[in-house]
């Protein structure tokens, strides 16, 4: 840290400039000026898929707080869209690991995440942005690191498996080790199994292709269509594939099937790209009352999170990754039984603090929104 940063940084220069913040007077002269904020323009967007839900990779040169990221990390996002509310959401970094300051990239996919009248924050990166835009970010974030590097290396085979938008942070571990000297030696090698729609679905398509028939000990397998994860299939691929590191990530189906697959391994390491409510509604009950407490408005319970089921009511809480990574839509369960919808684990404790996205009620149920 610099002599200048430690200066911005003190707490007397933050009262001098209070109620607002020094970088609130920094952004106003310069937006890539800060001093404990982060912020990044846009460089560069890349389109790497069309149709209905278009893929585009943007190019991001943050500001000098950025403390860079580690391989299969996210990020949270924010925008400002024609004045409103600033409205995140979190984003994998499809980029090698990048160090502080540096310049990455997320790949993002217009999704509606957002119910009509809020603010889409993937739709408006994909289809609207442009280079010079200014985006809010927080620093890199998550677990779903990459272990293996050429500094620290082992003869370990490591696996790695995606489905969908999935690819992002797995491509990011891929392209580190890659970039980083990844080159087979002492007989290591890596597997990357990746699920798409269709060849016209396929995200980075032309840099997939050329891994396959590079000499990078890098062995890509791409699959199709109705071709879905077995556990049958990934035997045939990696037979000891239960003793074998693996990263995968991907939509919430498919992630079922893998952790079904791969039992009590410890060698398994996943993330959820995409949440699947149906999975916590199939497996409890959907009867009862939801209640919101504070706008005095309630509901049936139809099973779906309480994050859903409060937007059909027209009610707009905080929210942003919508797969419980972030905690930006935490709020007080006052009353009832909920489940988590990603792991299945119900609490039954009063007036706890609950991530409504990744939460569903058992029976009735009261929230504090």
């Amino acid at each position: 840290m610099t002599i200048t940063q430690r200066l911005l940084g003190s707490r007397t220069l933050a009262a001098l400039t209070a109620p607002h913040s020094v970088d609130r007077y920094l952004e106003l002269v310069n937006p890539m000026w800060a001093a404990t904020e982060v912020r990044a323009r846009v460089v560069d967007i890349t389109r790497e898929t069309s149709g209905e839900h278009p893929v585009a990779t943007l190019t991001l040169q943050p500001t000098s707080t950025w403390r860079g990221h580690r391989a299969g990390q996210y990020v949270q996002v924010g925008v400002e869209i024609n004045g409103a509310r600033r409205t995140t959401r979190c984003f994998s970094i499809s980029s090698a690991e990048s160090d502080p300051g540096e310049r990455f990239t997320i790949t993002v996919r217009a999704h509606d995440e957002a119910k009509p009248g809020q603010q889409r924050v993937s739709r408006f990166l994909v289809r609207e942005a442009e280079p010079g835009q200014i985006l809010h970010l927080s620093q890199a974030q998550g677990d779903f690191t990459l272990t293996e590097s050429p500094a620290t290396p082992t003869n370990n085979h490591l696996l790695m498996i995606s489905g969908g938008s999935g690819i992002t942070p797995v491509m990011s571990q891929v392209r580190t080790l890659l970039r980083d000297g990844y080159d087979g030696k002492a007989n290591r090698k890596v597997t990357f199994l990746h699920y798409a729609r269709s060849e016209e679905d396929l995200i980075f398509a032309d840099e997939l292709r050329r891994l396959q028939f590079e000499d990078n000990h890098v062995d890509v397998h791409l699959k199709f269509g109705d071709e879905v994860f077995s556990a049958e299939s990934l035997a045939r691929l990696v037979p000891a594939y239960r003793d074998t590191d693996t990263w995968a990530c991907g939509p919430a189906p498919m992630m079922h099937l893998i952790h079904e697959a791969y039992g009590e391994s410890p060698r398994l390491r996943s993330e959820f790209f995409k949440l699947s409510t149906a999975v916590g509604a199939a497996s409890g009950s959907v009867e009862g009352d939801l209640s919101f407490t504070r706008s005095g408005a309630s509901a049936t319970n139809t099973g779906d999170s309480i994050l859903e089921q409060a937007e059909a009511q027209g009610l707009s809480p905080e929210f942003g990754c919508r797969m419980g990574i972030c905690f930006s839509c935490v709020s007080r369960k006052t009353e009832g039984t909920v489940r988590n919808v990603l792991t299945g684990e119900e609490s039954a404790l009063p007036d706890e603090d609950i991530r409504i996205c990744v939460s569903a009620p058992v029976g009735d149920c009261a929230v504090d929104l």
